[in-house]
């Protein structure tokens, strides 16, 4: 699914707090004290109940009422933080401009659960590998965001991980072809959280979009950068 880019409709949340966050809570140790306090830590079970989900659709007028009825696919992303001398970063990925959904836009390393996964954990790591060579004992799991259900039915589980800053990275050029870091401090920048909408399928869609260089990052991975700065910096 590509929607091209439409103008900014709004901020995505109040201005300001940024500002007001002490800078050492996006390095290392300040970073993990909001993790280990904003995070769950109880993985979602199979077919997490769809009566109030998050998702693109909180930002319809019509509310949660328009999200995608059931039933719906379970999905993992992989949300990897990394430590810079500068601060944290995030890892995020392009998926290969070749590819028939989804070409070339900006994501978390992930995909749909397999019979085999445990967890979503498992999903994320495997993901998370298999697109850009991860290797699993180079991530620490630190916990789950809100689960996110995308507009072709995903419910995507967010798992958030600390990855070593020395991993080395081996891109799988059939599904990513970049993978590029994003300072923290930026993403959790309220002001940077933008609403775009754009004509989809008879109706209007709305949808977050964090426009970052020559990247905009929309749709599900906007989505999941909003509810990662709602439950640790809002």
């Amino acid at each position: 699914m590509k929607l091209p880019e439409g103008p900014a409709e709004r901020a995505a949340a109040p201005t300001g707090q940024a500002e007001s966050i002490d800078p050492a809570d996006f390095r290392r140790a300040g970073f993990l004290a909001r993790a280990e306090a904003g995070l769950s830590h109880v993985p979602p079970g199979p077919g997490v109940p769809l009566s109030n989900p998050r998702g693109d659709h909180d930002l319809d007028p019509g509310g949660p009422a328009t999200a995608p009825a059931a039933p719906h696919r379970d999905a993992a992303v992989l949300v990897p933080v990394v430590e810079r001398p500068e601060g944290m970063s995030v890892l995020l990925t392009r998926r290969a401009a070749h590819l028939r959904d989804h070409s070339g836009q900006i994501a978390f390393p992930g995909g749909k659960v397999d019979p085999g996964d445990v967890s979503p954990i498992d999903t994320a790591l495997r993901e998370a590998r298999e697109e850009i060579g991860l290797p699993a004992d180079a991530v620490r799991p630190l916990g789950y965001l809100d689960p996110y259900l995308s507009a072709t039915g995903f419910l995507v589980v967010p798992v958030v991980g600390l990855v070593a800053p020395d991993a080395a990275l081996t891109l799988n050029r059939d599904e990513v072809d970049l993978a590029f870091e994003v300072p923290l401090g930026l993403l959790m920048d309220p002001a940077r959280h933008l609403v775009r909408s754009r004509a989809w399928q008879g109706r209007t869609r709305y949808f977050y979009a964090i426009p970052h260089g020559e990247h905009l990052i929309w749709g599900v991975t906007a989505g999941i950068v909003h509810n990662l700065y709602e439950r640790l910096y809002a």
